[in-house]
Parts: structure tokens; sequence; C-alpha cells
């Protein structure tokens, strides 16, 4: 396994693409945490605190699409730095400003979300110029998956950390600072600054237009609710069963068992068509979810959250394929940041879905939305499985003139059209 990944580790640029967007990504991955402790600091109430973090989610889910298809249109340094540091600068100015007035605090956090970076999507478009063998490109999907789990589970740590050096204020401005440095770290790498997102139909839909990818985009919104599901559904348990550690280590239990999940479908070349293959991993994703209802002991519930993340991110790292096989030529970078918005919009949707079911039914309900999700989940793919199933693309060629996977015909094509 480890062998596998070291040789992804190995190639030209790769590391430093993978640790700067991991990097780049930070204030992202810790907004929420972020916001609710400096709101709090400032005196404000958690429903405040609530209500920026949806601001910023809102805006983000709006940006990302948008900004990746700039990305593009226009190249990688040209968007990904001017919008880290627009992020940036956003939260520098609630930092300093703080909550009164309320309509600038909301705007800042309305302008970090909306430019934070699509460093994402653009790292899963980088990947093809940097890696020689089409199995290569599907392992560093996988270990993409596999690094988000470890930012996510990191990130907070470091949030927490900074505000016990030093302040809820400088939590913001250092973790945003570092993120530009990141953000920066990407952009002046070689294969940034040479890569161009193939010709492309003049369209307004952009990549929404592949019915592919609506499909895969319909199913991986109810994984989504199945997740930002779960995150709620802990908390009346974990009050039942010992209170906040309890739910802390259900979540690092829902994370670990991601990582190990991904770890393990990244370390060996899959056969056969990866459409076929994301149903089956949904499936187990799904199956995995119902043990959560028997809400046994702590040490037994921490175990069953374990198991319910290990097909998270085979699932996302399989999407990943998808999306590249599926997106029209030229939207590459949008395509992979409407997958984040979709299952970004989907765990916003699943958290403000289980809170009334969980006043309604109590913890028992809860859990049982994240089963339900995943089987609708499952549904969608089931019914789109025409729309989904399309002739493979004739593997991945990184020496080209546009560096971009894309290359299927598109019917109507001009090249002198840019949309």
């Amino acid at each position: 396994m480890a062998a596998g990944y070291l040789e992804i580790l190995r190639a030209r640029h790769a590391a430093r693409l993978l640790t700067g967007t991991l990097v780049g990504r930070l204030p992202n991955a810790t907004a929420a945490i972020a916001l609710v402790l400096f709101v709090r600091a400032e005196g404000g109430t958690y429903g405040l605190a609530g209500a920026l973090a949806a601001v910023y989610g809102v805006a983000n889910a709006v940006g990302q699409p948008v900004l990746g298809r700039l990305v593009d249109l226009y190249g990688q340094p040209r968007v990904q730095l001017p919008a880290a540091v627009a992020s940036a600068l956003a939260m520098a100015v609630l930092a300093f400003s703080g909550t009164d007035p309320l309509p600038l605090a909301c705007a800042a956090v309305a302008a970090a979300g909306l430019f934070t970076p699509p460093l994402e999507g653009g790292l899963r478009a980088l990947w093809p110029s940097v890696l020689r063998r089409e199995e290569q490109v599907h392992t560093a999907y996988a270990m993409d998956a596999v690094a988000q789990e470890v930012m996510f589970t990191v990130g907070p740590l470091l949030v927490t950390l900074c505000v016990s050096l030093w302040s809820e204020r400088a939590a913001l401005l250092v973790l945003n600072a570092v993120g530009v440095l990141g953000a920066l770290s990407v952009v002046l790498s070689p294969p940034s600054r040479a890569w161009r997102s193939a010709p492309r139909e003049a369209h307004w839909l952009g990549a929404l237009r592949s019915p592919g990818l609506l499909a895969l985009l319909g199913a991986f919104l109810f994984v989504g609710i199945a997740l930002g599901s779960i995150t709620v559904a802990s908390v009346p348990y974990a009050d039942e069963h010992g209170g906040d550690a309890v739910y802390g280590w259900l979540m690092a239990a829902l994370g670990l068992g991601a990582l190990i999940g991904g770890s393990v479908y990244g370390a060996r070349a899959w056969s056969g068509a990866p459409e076929r293959r994301l149903r089956v991993l949904v499936a187990l994703l799904a199956v995995c979810y119902l043990p959560l209802m028997l809400m046994p002991g702590a040490v037994a519930m921490v175990l069953l959250s374990l198991l319910s993340g290990v097909f998270l991110a085979p699932c996302i790292a399989c999407a990943f394929i998808i999306v590249d096989r599926h997106a029209p030529g030229g939207t590459v970078t949008e395509a992979f940041s409407w997958l984040v918005t979709t299952f970004t919009v989907g765990a916003s949707v699943g958290t403000g879905l289980a809170g009334p079911v969980v006043q309604a039914g109590g913890p028992l309900w809860g859990y049982a939305v994240p089963g339900a999700a995943g089987a609708v989940s499952l549904l969608v793919l089931l019914a789109t499985g025409r729309v989904l199933a399309v002739p493979a693309r004739s593997g991945v060629v990184a020496a080209s003139s546009e560096n971009d996977p894309n290359r299927a015909a598109e019917p109507r094509f001009s090249s002198g059209d840019r949309a």
C-alpha cells in the first residue's frame, strides 16, 4: 500500500502540489469552527455564529463552480492566487471589525466564502499532467480523498492551538495567511503555470450540460446528506453516553474509517467501469450506516462509526474518476468544483434535516437518516445507469499541448468558441 503512494509522491511536483493544496484549503476546512470561536470571543451568540457560518457555506458553494469555470478559461495562476488573497483580506476585515456592525461582518464572511479558491478541483485537473500512467492518476485521486480526511481532522486542532497560543482573532488571521502561502506554492509550480484547459464549446451551462455529470451530482447530494445527518444524530447519543468526549471519539472514528478505506482502495488497481464500481461502493456505504441504529454502548458505537466511514473515501475517489470521464472538454476544473459544491450542500441539508428528525424521534430516527440517504443515492445511480454508462476514454495522456485529460469530441464543437 505504501509503495503505491510513495510512487505518486516521488513524481516530480506531486508532493508540492498535494501539500500546497492542503495548506491552501486550511481556511476553508477551519472556517466553521474559527467563526464560532471568534463570534463567541466577541460576545456574540451561538445563533449568530451559526448564521455567519451558514453565510460562509452558501457563498462558498456559489463561488466554487464559478471560480472553477474562470480557471478553465484563464488558467490557474490568474484566478487561484487573486481569489485566495481576496478571501484572506475579507476574513481580515472581519477579524479587525468584529461582529459590529453586523452587515459588514456578513459581507466580509460572504466575500471570504465566495472567493475561496477552487484548489481542490484544480489539483485534480493537474494530476494527469504530473503523472504518466492512468492507474497512477486513479491512485492519486484516492490519496487525495485520504488527505482531505487528514486535513479536516488536523484543521480544527490547529484552530484551537492558535487560540490557546494567541487569540481567536489571531487564529482567523494566521490560518488565512497560511492558506495564501499554500495557494502561492501551487500556482508558482511549473505544472500549474503550464496547465491549459482544452478548448470548449460556448455554452452557458458549462460542465452541467453533461447528463452523466448531473446524474453523479444527484447521487452525491444524498451522500452528503448522509454524512451531515450523522454529525447531528451523534450529539444526543453522546449526551446520553458520556457527553462531549464521546462525541469527539465518534467523529474521529468516522474520519479514521474513511482514511482506512481510502488508503486500502487506492492501494490497488481496479478493473471495470468506475460507474459500476461506484454503485457497489455506495451500496456498501448505505449498508454500513444501518448498524448505527443499534446504538450500543459507547465503545461499540465508536467501532460502528469507524465502520460507517470505511466506504466514504472510496466513493469520493471513484467519483473523481467519473467526473473526469463525463466532464465536457474544457470544463474539468469546473466539473470537479461542482462535485465539491454538491457534496457540501448535501452535508448542510443533512444537518438541517436531522435536527427536526432527532427532536421528533430521538437519536434512533436521526441515525435512520444516513441509511435512507445512502439508499436514495444508490437508487439515483441505478436509475441513471444508462446515462452514466458511456465508453471510457482511451487513457490519460499527460504530455499534450493542453495538459488536459478531457479529449472527448463534442457535438457542434468550434475551437474559436469559449464560454
